[in-house]
């Protein structure tokens, strides 16, 4: 990352990415040119060719930075200082409150994966990690509400996320939403009954 003498990252990087950003996630990334982010972005090529060596480099800054709010949605459920049960409540509302958003267009993620079917493409393995540090995330919070192994119901919990991320830009949010958070009521419901519940 280029940056400015005073360790901020520059206002042409900052368009750029932002740029790229709402396009890639509005219109798809091999549909978009890199013209088309240098005119809306108000920049000449061989600036976004210095903060970005390539199309997949910008990609790959695009992904990073919607990694970045994901963990930012995490760390907020988890900073209300909830029991476990009720950090996994307040990241589903959290979740569900980005599918009822305007122009949402499912998850940035699982779209990219779509692009880039290729296993070893960095981007694809951007992807991957991604999902694994998400999923990792919730076996941590899961493994704080019973004594069963957390990993399964942490995998059940990403298929209703997933499951509703597709959904809730094809038919009403509103259902979706609703469907997707009785779900996960249901899965915390069964993750805590087979064994004693442990104090949160």
């Amino acid at each position: 990352m280029r940056q400015e003498s005073e360790g901020r990252p520059s206002e042409a990087r900052s368009r750029l990415l932002g740029t790229a950003t709402r396009i890639f996630y509005t219109e798809g990334i091999h549909s978009v040119g890199i013209d088309r982010i240098v005119a809306e972005a108000k920049v000449t090529r061989a600036t976004l060719y210095r903060h970005f060596s390539s199309k997949e480099d910008l990609v790959l800054a695009y992904l990073g930075e919607v990694d970045r709010a994901t963990r930012g949605q995490v760390d907020d459920a988890v900073a209300r200082g909830l029991p476990a049960a009720g950090t996994v409540r307040a990241l589903s509302e959290s979740i569900a409150q980005g599918i009822r958003s305007p122009g949402f267009r499912g998850c940035a993620f699982l779209n990219a994966a779509a692009e880039y079917s290729d296993p070893d493409h960095p981007v694809h393995m951007a992807v991957i990690a991604h999902r694994q540090w998400f999923l990792d995330t919730v076996t941590g919070l899961l493994a704080r509400i019973g004594d069963t192994p957390a990993e399964p119901a942490a995998r059940h919990f990403v298929m209703l996320r997933d499951g509703a991320m597709a959904a809730g830009c094809l038919f009403d949010p509103e259902l979706i939403c609703e469907t997707f958070l009785r779900g996960v009521d249901g899965l915390l419901a069964a993750h805590a009954a087979p064994g004693k519940v442990r104090p949160t």
